[in-house]
């Protein structure tokens, strides 16, 4: 059994799009999630990116997902640490696991090359590209810190309201939000890292080209490296493992339409640079075709097999309809046939 959830970016446009603004980007959002509740979806994702046409700030998303929805789990993947205030991210996330009723899985990291050159600094982080990639693990670090409820404050001592006597904490604070925090890892060495910290390990399309094997090969091998690490750290709770993966399954003639004449490329793995990374990357194939065929396939990929939960990116321009016929296709053709369900 795994868990499936999707992975939306938001992207909103306003020609060849059934997504045309912001509105309807996050309003769908909602609608989306709300839906694929009602077919056994277990979680609904999103990516966060700044200065674009897409989700961009997630805690009002989730907790309005959370307000309508029961059981589903509401995360993102991830969010970019480069731009965030810690403390007031542990608020921000605390209140929002709290109306969601703990069902808060948040995936953070140092984030994707972004619109804008150092778009960090019109939030008022005056750092270079280099000096950020540190930062944003310090960052990460107080974030899990202040999670776990300690009472670091000193009280004014002439308060506004009256309060008990002893060190201050931020409110709300929601517990067992710490162990639902995850790190998006692109290499082994961060995989590691995550670990030793005690994040839960998300692993995307795409990863550091550390050696010539195939993509879902690497991806496993830092699946494995993770959890051994997680095993040397010691902690108290058992981690999860999440990947993403691109699937479109093609059962109608809409489905052919659209995706039956993709990039032949597509069905490959894929190395290439991303901006300000000395490293290749090795981006996953998309897994599109007859349901059959998709079986096949997926049974053969070796990180899927390490992960306990499966995400799918959705192609969201196409509306709620369209990637509702997408993710009932995987539940009910796809995934007892793999046994996820």
């Amino acid at each position: 059994m795994k868990k499936i959830g999707f992975l939306s970016f938001g992207h909103w446009m306003d020609q060849g799009s059934l997504v045309k603004t912001a509105q309807d980007a996050y309003l769908q959002s909602i609608d989306l999630a709300v839906e694929a509740e009602k077919i056994g979806i277990d979680g609904a994702y999103y990516r966060v990116h700044h200065f674009a046409d897409q989700i961009g700030s997630p805690f009002p998303l989730l907790s309005a997902i959370g307000a309508k929805t029961s059981k589903i789990e509401i995360g993102t993947g991830l969010i970019d640490m480069r731009y965030e205030n810690p403390y007031m991210m542990a608020e921000n996330a605390g209140l929002t696991d709290i109306i969601t009723q703990g069902r808060v899985e948040l995936g953070v990291g140092r984030g994707s090359p972004e619109q804008v050159l150092d778009g960090w600094k019109y939030f008022g982080y005056d750092y270079s590209e280099d000096e950020i990639k540190d930062i944003t693990r310090e960052r990460t670090l107080e974030f899990l810190k202040l999670l776990e409820g300690e009472r670091f404050a000193e009280q004014n001592p002439q308060p506004m309201f009256p309060q008990a006597p002893g060190k201050l904490r931020l409110e709300p604070y929601s517990e067992g939000l710490r162990q639902r925090i995850w790190w998006g890892a692109g290499s082994t060495q961060t995989a590691i890292w995550a670990a030793q910290h005690g994040m839960n390990l998300q692993s995307s399309t795409l990863v550091n080209y550390e050696t010539n094997e195939p993509f879902h090969v690497q991806q496993a091998k830092q699946l494995r490296a993770y959890k051994e690490a997680w095993k040397e750290a010691g902690h108290d709770f058992e981690p999860r493992t999440l990947v993403t993966r691109s699937i479109q399954p093609i059962t109608t003639d809409i489905d052919r339409q659209l995706f039956g004449h993709q990039d032949e490329d597509a069905n490959y793995d894929q190395v290439g640079f991303l901006a300000y990374h000395q490293n290749p990357t090795i981006f996953g194939k998309t897994f599109a075709g007859e349901p059959d065929k998709i079986v096949k396939d997926l049974a053969e990929d070796e990180a899927i097999k390490e992960a306990d939960t499966v995400l799918v990116t959705i192609p969201n321009t196409l509306g709620v309809e369209y990637n509702m016929h997408l993710l009932e296709t995987i539940v009910k053709d796809i995934a007892p046939d793999l046994g996820w369900r």
